[in-house]
């Protein structure tokens, strides 16, 4: 699986702390995961936190942002 991130998505990532590994196994394998148009929205319950992960599917995967949500 080839994942690809926005600038907006790997300062995000940067300055949230947040491992892209973290994002790796949200998209790989999410607790949920929701449709909208062409975006995909997975959450996944990770040390503690929940974090959410918004990306496009093409034939590759682009993320768009990713943020921990209570």
């Amino acid at each position: 699986m080839n994942i690809t991130y926005t600038l907006h998505a790997g300062e995000q990532i940067e300055e949230r702390k947040i491992p892209k590994i973290w994002v790796e196994e949200t998209i790989k394998s999410p607790d949920e995961l929701r449709r909208k148009g062409n975006k995909y929205y997975a959450t996944k319950k990770l040390n503690g936190n929940t974090l959410k992960v918004i990306y496009v599917r093409e034939s590759y995967i682009k993320v768009i942002t990713s943020y921990f949500i209570q």
